[in-house]
């Protein structure tokens, strides 16, 4: 008798008498396939999709923690201070800078100059200049490596945010973070190994931003609520005890593995995961977000409570995320879209970021965990040097792409300054660097080629950074 015959009679008899009689079958499919707890063994990775996989050279970081500001900061308001704008303030953008620039809404065709309406001062050993409305975030300056000069070609918000996050102006490709989860594996044995914290609402592009696109689905994001229920639909059914839902877990598992051996079809095994997975989510995800084992000093260094939604609540919970395994955490924050009364919106959106990114660092550096850590902060474009005057309304900045500011901080980087713009923060006149090659690097850190690292779908291998990217070399120690 073949095994598929074999499988027929499962209609005619109970589960029970079908995997444990004398058909043995169904043993034997568990036998190979499962651990024991109805997870499949993480010795086989090819059948856990998820378990850990090894780097294609040593890796500097292991995990990455993504702050990403929506909208586009205005980095000539933060850490690209230009004493130009203040002795200008007011005059035309000169032509030989402006070149054949498209902005995304201003139409005068020689838009005129606006100073920072903060003050800026040199902290650290370092020197930078930091904006007086960072006051936290000058404190840790040494630590951080500033990227000034990075630049995108899209000036439309969801264009740009996918390609900041996936490398493609289009939905529909991988993001960051599942390709890494791809190369990676997790380390998380009870949480995703990519979690996602949509801490004041979702970004433009939504869930493009973190999908797994033609990857395997296991590979997406996961969401991470800061209200209500932590993960959608991983709470036990009302009435159900945890032993009711292993018993579930178990048998459909049982049922998946009997299929996965006749087939072979990887999507099988990523479906029993998942199951696994959300077994245990139900347990874990509540002691994820439940603080109160944190202490007061924690709570007062990232100036948050243990129960009230902020942006510093959640780079707490990414703090504690890293610890767990988790491979990928993507904090999206804010609205940095300040086109008009940017003197009102700025302050307001840095006032909600300082402390909790200098606390982020701090934390993770008193725990020994910045050194195989990296942190991201930045969005999908900067904001222009020169007023987007409004008939309502105080002026603001409009979208820039040519040349913008990012900072990173951990993860095998060596802290300092990298590129440089020109004397109005316009165009970069040192080291210009886009998209891709921050995607390059990014890998590099965490153990990979960005030419490599490749994934066959319709015919051909893609990447993260398409056919472009280099490894920003000087930025690491």
């Amino acid at each position: 008798m073949t095994e598929v015959q074999a499988f027929l009679p499962w209609a005619e008899c109970c589960r029970r008498q079908f995997l444990g009689g004398g058909i043995g079958l169904g043993a034997a499919a568990l036998m190979s396939l499962l651990d024991g707890t109805g997870a499949l063994q993480a010795t086989a990775p090819w059948l856990n999709p998820l378990a850990p996989k090894p780097t294609q050279f040593p890796a500097r970081a292991k995990n990455v923690i993504q702050l990403f500001m929506t909208g586009g900061p205005s980095h000539l308001d933060m850490f690209d201070f230009k004493p130009a704008l203040v002795e200008r303030e007011g005059e035309p953008l000169p032509l030989s800078v402006l070149g054949k620039t498209n902005f995304a809404q201003i139409r005068d065709g020689r838009p005129r100059i606006m100073r920072s309406p903060w003050g800026f001062n040199r902290h650290g050993e370092s020197g930078q200049w930091v904006s007086d409305l960072l006051p936290h975030m000058a404190g840790v300056v040494d630590r951080l490596t500033f990227v000034r000069t990075v630049s995108t070609t899209e000036t439309v918000h969801p264009h740009a945010e996918f390609i900041m996050n996936t490398g493609h102006r289009n939905a529909g490709r991988p993001s960051m973070g599942a390709w890494l989860m791809y190369g990676l594996g997790s380390e998380a044995e009870d949480l995703p190994g990519y979690i996602v914290i949509n801490s004041n609402g979702p970004t433009r592009g939504k869930q493009g931003n973190y999908h797994s696109g033609f990857l395997p689905p296991t590979y997406q994001g996961v969401e991470l609520r800061n209200r209500g229920e932590p993960i959608l639909n991983a709470t036990s059914p009302l009435g159900a005890t945890p032993e009711d839902q292993r018993q579930v877990v178990e048998a459909v598992n049982e049922l998946n593995a009997i299929r996965l051996r006749l087939t072979g079809d990887r999507e099988i095994a990523a479906r029993i995961s998942a199951y696994e997975l959300a077994f245990k989510l139900q347990a874990s995800a509540p002691q994820l977000v439940d603080l109160s084992a944190e202490s007061g000093e924690t709570f007062r260094l990232y100036g948050c409570g243990p129960d009230a939604p902020s942006f510093a609540r959640d780079c707490l919970l990414a703090r504690r995320m890293v610890e767990r395994g988790v491979r990928f955490v993507q904090i999206h924050f804010g609205d940095w879209d300040h086109h008009a009364d940017i003197a009102v919106g700025h302050p307001n959106q840095c006032r909600a970021i300082d402390q909790a990114c200098a606390a982020l660092i701090t934390d993770l550096k008193q725990r020994g965990l910045l050194e195989e850590t990296l942190v991201i902060w930045g969005g999908e474009f900067g904001r222009t040097p020169v007023a987007q005057p409004q008939a309502v309304g105080g002026v603001g900045r409009d979208h820039h792409i040519n040349a913008f500011t990012m900072w990173l901080a951990g993860g095998g980087l060596k802290p300092g300054s990298f590129g440089e713009t020109d004397e109005f923060g316009f165009n970069a006149v040192k080291n210009p660097t886009n998209v891709h090659d921050l995607h390059a690097t990014i890998l590099h850190l965490l153990g990979f080629d960005h030419q490599r690292l490749t994934y066959r779908f319709q015919g051909r291998d893609f990447r993260l950074t398409d056919v472009f990217g280099n490894v920003l070399t000087d930025l690491l120690a």
